[in-house]
């Protein structure tokens, strides 16, 4: 590896890159269709199903390892998504209200996109670990979050802000999301080709790797002793319903700040929901999330459960709130979202070290890799229904039903504090 390069020519962009595919596929995607007519039921549907990719990508995660180099896999997947975004925005219906077949191909090279984001996020943590020694990983370990936060914000909340004052300066839907992905697949045209000067060389692994068939061996042996750790059935109720309320409520959040008030919404512009969602929420969640880490390190994972999966699950009442009082004052649903973020963003962090506390052993990678499927899943299957839901309770109804599966989030957590170590995670 070419050790000539500094990390910070390439680390920061690295993770940022990797940041904005997810966030344009899972989360913008949701707001543009609902802007240009698409149905609760339909949308959260059809974007459901994009979380499907990283739902399966440890089945393909074997094949960047032994083909070509991580850097190769990167630059590919970087350039092959720069062309799908200026896909979709030449793809978009030229009208608002369109049926649902006009979105065809828009879907399908999102989904395209997503396959090419989860295989740049393996590619990307792979060549991380290559080029980096053990101290520089420690150490920049805390620069690649901070930037893929920083993608969360411009990806949430810059884009969509973009994409409500082009609405607004051309009063044209289509032209504003148009514009908007184009400007997005120039940004990562400039990225793709930094990364092309800036990433360092690596040799190239070549499908003759000698040993490779006991790597495949030990992948087939990761899986297999995943499935047979202690307490697996538990760990997979655990991954799949601890974060029952967001999966379900996740994909109304931003249909709830659009629709008009006289449908049960809160009526914000585009660029209001950007603001409200995209960056102050998103900002409540990174100030949750660092807190929890400090507090969880401090206590651990045990003691820490309980209040952490409290506060995941009983803020979500604000959104029963917002949907039942529908106040006009902007400031207090952006007191209510960062409430619920930042509650949320404290409460997730006990998901993320249960989720390395399971994986702790032989093929420890492996196993979180297999664990952050099953993170995926839980996200996917609640949202395909959370339209149809929504269509059929309106939204108060709705977020009752949220707060209801907030039960299930203390239910499974009532099994796990007996089962952690109790000074697993302290110093």
């Amino acid at each position: 590896m070419d050790k000539s390069k500094s990390p910070w020519l390439w680390v920061p962009t690295l993770y940022f890159a990797e940041g904005i595919p997810y966030f344009i596929v899972n989360v913008v995607s949701v707001t543009m269709f609902k802007r240009m007519g698409m149905s609760n039921a339909d949308l959260a549907m059809y974007t459901s199903l994009l979380y499907l990719p990283w739902v399966i990508k440890p089945l393909w995660s074997p094949l960047v390892d032994v083909l070509r180099t991580k850097r190769w896999w990167v630059l590919a997947m970087q350039a092959l998504m720069t062309v799908c975004f200026a896909a979709i925005a030449l793809s978009l219906p030229s009208r608002t209200g369109a049926p649902v077949g006009a979105f065809a191909i828009s879907l399908i090279i999102f989904y395209v996109t997503a396959m090419f984001s989860a295989t740049h996020d393996i590619a990307a943590d792979g060549y991380y670990m290559l080029a980096l020694d053990e101290h520089r990983q420690s150490l920049f370990v805390g620069i690649r979050s901070t930037f893929y936060r920083i993608a969360s914000v411009f990806g949430q909340g810059v884009i969509v802000v973009v994409a409500g004052l082009l609405e607004s300066r051309y009063a044209d839907i289509p032209k504003a999301w148009t514009l908007t992905l184009l400007g997005s697949s120039v940004i990562f045209l400039a990225i793709t080709v930094w990364h092309y000067f800036m990433l360092p060389q690596e040799k190239a692994s070549g499908p003759a790797i000698p040993g490779e068939a006991g790597q495949s061996r030990s992948i087939l042996s990761a899986f297999a002793t995943f499935f047979r750790k202690p307490g697996i059935l538990l760990a997979i109720v655990f991954l799949l319903l601890y974060r029952l309320p967001e999966a379900f409520s996740v994909k109304m959040l931003t249909p709830f700040l659009l629709d008009p008030v006289s449908e049960g919404g809160l009526g914000l512009t585009t660029a209001q929901s950007g603001l409200v969602y995209g960056t102050v929420g998103v900002i409540a969640l990174t100030i949750g999330g660092i807190l929890g880490g400090i507090w969880s390190a401090k206590v651990g994972l045990r003691r820490a459960l309980w209040p952490m999966a409290l506060s995941l699950a009983l803020p979500c009442a604000v959104y029963l709130y917002l949907a039942a009082v529908q106040p006009s004052d902007i400031f207090t649903v952006y007191f209510c979202v960062a409430l619920d973020q930042f509650g949320y963003g404290f409460g997730f962090t006990a998901y993320m070290l249960y989720m390395i506390w399971f994986s702790q052993g032989e093929y420890s990678t492996s196993h979180y890799s297999i664990c952050t499927a099953f993170m995926a899943l839980s996200m996917m299957v609640p949202g395909f229904f959370a339209g149809m839901l929504q269509e059929s309770l309106g939204y108060t109804g709705f977020f009752i039903l949220v707060m209801i599966c907030c039960l299930a989030t203390l239910s499974v957590t009532a099994f796990l504090p007996s089962k952690i170590d109790s000074s697993y995670g302290r110093k």
